[in-house]
Order: C-alpha cells, then sequence, then structure tokens
C-alpha cells in the first residue's frame, strides 16, 4: 500500500512539472477595476486549485478527529467492566463450605436494658 501512495505522488508531481514547463507563460489577472496580477500560468492555476482544496481538506480532518474520538469514547463506554481480581487464599473446601459464626453482641454493664412501664387494669 505504501508503493501504490507513493507511486501516486511521483506520478502527480511529474504531471505537475511537465504542466508548468508546457505553460510557463505570464497570464494578466484582473482582480478589482485598478488591481491587475500578472503571473504565470502554472502558478495562477495551482493556486486556484489549492484555494479550493484546502479549507475543505481541513474541514474534512476536524471531522474525522471528531468523529474517531466519539467512536473511542462509545468503545470505551461499551466495554465491560471487569470485576476486581480475586485475592488468594489458602482456604480448603471444607472452609469455603462452612460460613463463620458471627461473633455474639457485646453488652456493657453500665448499660441496662430496658423495660416497658406494666399496663395496670382499671
Amino acid at each position: 500500500m505504501q508503493f501504490i501512495k507513493t507511486l501516486f505522488w511521483v506520478v502527480l508531481a511529474v504531471v505537475l512539472v511537465v504542466f508548468a514547463a508546457n505553460n510557463w507563460s505570464p497570464a494578466s489577472v484582473l482582480i478589482w477595476q485598478d488591481v491587475r496580477v500578472d503571473t504565470k500560468i502554472p502558478v495562477l492555476v495551482i493556486g486556484a486549485f489549492l484555494l479550493g482544496f484546502v479549507p475543505l481538506w481541513l474541514m474534512h480532518r476536524a471531522m474525522k478527529w471528531r468523529l474517531t474520538r466519539r467512536i473511542k469514547t462509545l468503545e470505551d463506554a461499551a466495554k465491560p467492566k471487569s470485576a476486581p481480581a480475586p485475592t488468594p487464599f489458602d482456604l480448603s473446601k471444607e472452609q469455603i463450605a462452612k460460613p463463620s459464626p458471627a461473633p455474639a453482641p457485646k453488652t456493657s454493664a453500665a448499660v441496662s436494658p430496658v423495660t416497658e412501664p406494666k399496663a395496670t387494669e382499671t
């Protein structure tokens, strides 16, 4: 692919040089009523080409950059979140199968249990 791209640019450069050599004659361009530019025809043709090509090429590159960023953001959002890696333990199957007993709640001697008053019958 790189060879084809290089070949294309070499052929384009050769065509441009041949065109410029065969048309190297002055041309007079009237820009405004009193402004006249005397230039060579290849400079005029290449300048007109670049004047039309460069803005559209810049717009294309900006759009491609923006869409590439957007696609990357969407791909990152669509990736499944991986669970954290489990930590290695030296447990046997019996220890894994049996749940450990929960510790009993500690009561302090200073705290007494709250009792509700007894209702009297009348």
